[in-house]
């Protein structure tokens, strides 16, 4: 599925209805970024500083997911990646999405978005960390053609190790 990011994303979410559009994070996303890291994760959450690099760093790219609720939009999901200058690999950092929305495909949908801006900034491969007790997760990566070859032992801060995953990306 190709993502043209420059221009947003939209697609129907099936599970009650309602539009959900993937665009890059901007500043005024700030606050309900900050919302959604401490709603969707119980540990390892990015700092508001972290997220406000990130929306503004060249060599990341946040993409958020928003849904149209009466007439106004809510951030609901958010995606971050990482590059290197001189590497044909990308680093999905992080997915979140809210807790409410959980299990509805935000999770998917936000992949793909990663993946697609993967591949508009010309990169061949996406590697990524998850939680070895993260079996939702896992399942997601693995269903996408996800490869796991590692693992980090003692990585998350309550001492969680992650299993790490790769995917070739095809080009468009």
């Amino acid at each position: 599925m190709d993502l043209p990011l420059e221009h947003g994303v939209s697609r129907e979410d099936h599970a009650d209805g309602l539009a959900v559009t993937i665009r890059p994070a901007v500043p005024a996303d700030l606050d309900a970024l900050v919302a959604l890291e401490h709603a969707a994760f119980a540990t390892d959450r990015a700092e508001r500083r972290a997220i406000r690099h990130a929306i503004r760093s060249a060599s990341m790219s946040l993409l958020v997911a928003l849904a149209r609720d009466g007439g106004e939009d809510i951030l609901v999901g958010a995606a971050t990646l990482e590059r290197r200058r001189n590497s044909g690999v990308a680093r999905l950092s992080s997915i979140a999405v809210a807790p409410a929305r959980a299990g509805h495909g935000l999770g998917a949908l936000l992949l793909d978005a990663a993946e697609a801006d993967a591949r508009d900034h010309g990169l061949t491969r996406l590697r990524l960390e998850v939680r070895a007790d993260n079996g939702a997760g896992i399942r997601l990566y693995e269903r996408h053609g996800y490869t796991h070859y590692g693992t980090k032992p003692d990585y998350y801060e309550d001492g969680m190790e992650a299993w790490c995953y790769e995917k070739a990306l095809a080009p468009d």
